[in-house]
């Protein structure tokens, strides 16, 4: 019918489609419809017409077009009985024309807008086809059939991709994608069954290993295959199986394979263990592993998605297994050492194969879980034993003491090694400070620090816990005490004294006194521990220093630090001072040290460590010699300034004048002096009274020493000697070269005791330089021997240094300095139960005890049964008094 301008329609104009075609292409047809089946339009009467819209054709045509399909009768909606307009009836009624009659639409037949909507029933036009899609589907699977049989065979000719792919896709767009599939996963897992598996099973009765390669050539096989086929059916899986709930092909590859094969009760075992029979073989060394192999098998059980739930955990107990027997038989026939570095091997070995082969991160990180717990954890006790360590650190092993931390820090168990390391310290210490070789027990100690400080920064990389236990074993065993000959039966550590010496040793004689072995020089001093320790005396030392320009102030500030640091573990620090401060004195009374500047650094240390109270008198000291140096200008010029001096008396002195509180304390020695120098000191006194009244003068002539001239047939030197030993030179002025001095004669000119005769005697006859020969020849002085010159006494310079006996200390002085220190300390004890009583007034005994040590300690710790001497004595002198209860009270 013609368009109305006016007139709305329900659907579009059915005028401006093309009419219908009919589709070339089957598989483009769409399925047939039942012409039976009516479709029903609702419309709306409520839309307005136009009065004047024309009627309808009376009589349509026997077939209606497209334009005339749709058509409306004249009669009203009861007209049927059930509201429904027939649009298929003959005779198309003629259209209605509404009137707006008083504001309200009405047509001429009657029809009211306002009845409600009508339904429209359409009848299906389009004609059936006789195309059948069943029976094209069975021709395309047939052709497809064929394929496979041919594909399934490894062949890849006879049949055409293309066509094949169109087919797919023709059965696909018609509605038969879920019978194409099925059929084709029916006939891929019968293939799967047939021939694949069978021939597989055929040779599960074979070793792992070759049940594992039948296995991964199947496989290939299988994938090659099915990579044709999904090519051909790639239609069926992009249109129909990504949206479905089945496998796509790319899932069904594996999924039919896992199914089939891999899970068949006889073959998976054996393909499992295959894999892990080949990295057995490696790890045993009986057959090296074949690399491509195990990576097949890696990347199948990735593909089969078998890998985590099947063969990891296989791969974990196959390797727990063989780590465990393989660890107890390696601690029980390696040494520790051995066995640290074939673990280490082993687990980078292990990481190695895990990162070669790409196997997943669960996998290498329970592995090396696995590895340490039976590596490390479980060998805990094997790997810090005693035994074992002390073997290590007595090697200085560096090496392996750094691979032996490393391993056990892999569980953070290298604080382990703690017990076992201080115990070694404490027994190696204990032997050096308790060795007979005293005069090397400084330069082990030294060498001992320093190398057990390398190991902790090196190879114990600082752990916090092991430098605890080094810093406190070392202040353990450097206090401990021992009544015995070495400290003439008290209890004064011998290590505040030797570390004296040691300090007095480096200060006479400079850097040249270093022993090698401690030297910054020497690139192994550190790494190396002194066997046999070659101590250069301080008199070579002195020599060499006499004509060494080299600048010895940075090395010997650096050992002046190191021996710093063992002072600071002594408790017992009026030893060392006792001693430091002997020593200190000899030096400077006599000239002998090496650097003034090394003199007064060693005192700011020790003023920095121990406070001003320590080095008050040692800082006295030294303002004495400063003193007696400008006296002595003033007294050498009042000397040029008199009138008449006499030339007989001008004998070139120098006096040092010292107070008593704060230089040691030196017995007075009976002897003889020369009438010329013995006018010059009388001089010297009256010069020294007459500028200070009511002091007194003691002259200590066992300090003192000289220079004098001596001609010999060899030429004249130029000696330098004590007073001492002046006094016995002298006797021999004047004498032919056959004539012999008895031991009596010198004993009584002399005026010396007969042990200092002997001494001195003994410095100038048997020492390393003897002006004088003994008759007979020998070590000891007797009394029957005679001395005579030495007329062959010889040496390359001109000034000769002699004197070292004033520098060596007597047994005599060091039993006095040790018995002196006890009797101090017990002083020093008594004052600090005073006060702590004082403090108190009421104390129990345990707590008095532990507060007098606490109070005394860095003077030096006594005994428990000293402080209670001096508890008791205290009680006699009435300070204090016994209590009930164990208590003590004190005495106002």
């Amino acid at each position: 019918m013609k368009n109305d301008p006016g007139r709305r329609s329900a659907q579009s104009d059915p005028t401006s489609s093309p009419p219908d075609r009919k589709r070339k292409r089957p598989d483009k047809q769409a399925p047939a419809q039942d012409s039976s089946k009516q479709q029903t339009l609702h419309f709306s009467n409520s839309k307005r017409l136009k009065p004047d819209q024309p009627a309808r054709p009376s009589t349509p045509p026997k077939k209606l077009a497209r334009n005339e399909m749709y058509t409306f009768s004249s009669r009203s909606p009861a007209a049927n009985g059930n509201g429904v307009i027939d649009l298929t009836n003959g005779t198309p009624p003629s259209s209605p024309q509404a009137r707006r009659v008083n504001g309200a639409f009405k047509g001429r037949s009657g029809i009211n807008p306002h009845t409600g909507a009508k339904k429209l029933v359409v009848k299906n036009l389009k004609t059936n086809t006789d195309w059948d899609s069943k029976a094209y589907l069975e021709k395309i699977w047939g052709q497809l059939d064929a394929a496979l049989v041919v594909i399934l065979k490894d062949g890849q000719d006879g049949f055409s991709k293309e066509d094949l792919y169109r087919g797919v896709e023709n059965v696909c767009r018609q509605g038969g994608a879920s019978t194409l599939f099925s059929r084709l996963e029916n006939r891929c897992r019968q293939h799967v069954e047939r021939d694949v598996r069978e021939p597989v099973l055929e040779k599960s009765s074979s070793d792992n290993i070759a049940v594992l390669k039948a296995v991964l050539a199947e496989w290939a096989r299988w994938k090659e295959q099915m990579t044709t086929i999904r090519a051909i059916f790639f239609f069926l899986d992009r249109s129909y199986l990504l949206s479905s709930s089945k496998p796509t092909l790319a899932e069904l590859t594996p999924q039919l394979f896992r199914e089939t094969v891999f899970s068949h009760s006889a073959l998976k075992p054996k393909i499992i263990d295959g894999a892990c029979d080949l990295v057995t073989a490696d790890r045993t060394q009986q057959q090296k592993l074949d690399p491509s192999l195990f990576q097949q098998a890696v990347d199948m059980f990735h593909e089969l998605q078998t890998y985590t739930a099947t063969f990891e955990p296989r791969f974990l107990g196959v390797t727990q297994q063989y780590v465990d027997e393989w660890s107890e038989r390696m601690i029980g026939e390696k040494s520790v050492p051995e066995y640290v570095a074939l673990a280490e091997d082993f687990i980078s070995k292990e990481m190695a194969r895990c990162e070669q082969f790409a196997l997943d991160a669960s996998t290498r990180r329970d592995l090396l879980a696995l590895l340490e717990d039976h590596l490390v954890a479980r060998k805990e006790a094997d790997l810090t034993d005693y035994e074992a360590l002390a073997s290590v650190l007595d090697n200085n092993a560096m090496s392996d003491l750094t691979a032996l931390y490393a391993l056990l820090n892999r569980r953070r168990l290298g604080s382990k090694l703690r017990p076992a390391f201080v115990k070694w310290v404490d027994e190696t210490g204990t032997s050096i400070v308790f060795s007979k070789d005293e005069d090397s027990m400084i330069i082990h100690l030294l060498s001992l620090k320093r190398r057990l400080d390398l190991t902790w920064r090196t190879a114990f990389q600082r752990d916090e816990a092991l430098g605890h236990g080094l810093r406190e074993t070392f202040e353990t065993f450097m206090n401990k005490t021992k009544k015995g000959d070495a400290t003439w039966g008290t209890d004064n550590t011998k290590v505040g004294e030797m570390i004296a010496k040691y300090v007095d040793q480096l200060l006479r004689g400079g850097a040249r006194a270093i022993p090698e072995v401690l030297t910054m020089r020497r690139s192994s001093s550190i790494t190396a521990p002194p066997k046999a320790v070659a101590l250069p005396t301080a008199a070579e030392a002195e020599e060499n220093n006499e004509d060494d320009d080299m600048d010895e102030d940075t090395e010997i500030n650096i050992q002046l630090d190191q021996v710093l640091d063992l002072f600071r573990f002594v408790h017992g620090k009026a030893v060392f001072e006792a001693f430091y401060k002997k020593d200190l004195a000899r030096r400077l009374l006599m000239g002998r040290s090496a650097s003034a500047d090394a003199e007064r650094s060693m005192l700011a240390r020790l003023k920095t460590e121990c406070g001003a109270g320590f080095t008050q008198n040692l800082e006295q000291m030294f303002k004495d010699v400063e003193l007696a140096r400008e006296e002595m200008q003033s007294y050498k010029q009042r000397l040029e300034d008199r009138v008449g001096f006499e030339k007989g008396r001008n004998v070139d002195l120098s006096v040092n004048i010292l107070s008593a509180a704060a230089w040691p304390s030196y017995p007075d020695i009976p002897v003889v002096i020369p009438a010329n120098i013995k006018r010059s000191i009388d001089d010297f006194e009256l010069h020294y009274k007459s500028k200070h009244s009511g002091r007194k003068l003691d002259w200590k002539h066992a300090l003192a020493h000289c220079q004098m001239k001596a001609n010999f047939g060899k030429g004249s030197k130029e000696l330098v000697v004590s007073s001492f030993q002046a006094v016995v030179l002298l006797l021999f002025n004047g004498m032919g070269i056959d004539e012999k001095v008895p031991y009596a004669h010198i004993l009584s000119e002399s005026g010396l005791p007969e042990a200092e005769v002997k001494r001195t005697l003994q410095s100038l006859a048997c020492a390393k330089l003897r002006p004088l020969t003994k008759h007979p020849k020998g070590k000891d002085i007797n009394t029957t021997d005679t001395f005579s010159i030495n007329t062959s006494f010889e040496h390359p310079k001109y000034r000769v240094k002699i004197n070292q006996v004033q520098l060596k200390e007597t047994k005599e002085e060091n039993k006095e300095t040790h018995i002196r220190v006890a009797e101090d300390r017990n002083f020093e004890c008594q004052a600090a139960i005073v006060r702590i009583m004082k403090a108190r007034k009421t104390i129990a005994h345990s707590e008095l005890v532990a507060e007098t040590i606490k109070s005394t300690i860095s003077r030096g710790v006594l005994a428990l049964s000293d402080i209670k001497k001096n508890i008791d004595r205290l009680i006699e002198k009435d300070y204090m008094e016994r209590e009930d209860g164990n208590m003590y009270a004190y005495v106002a």
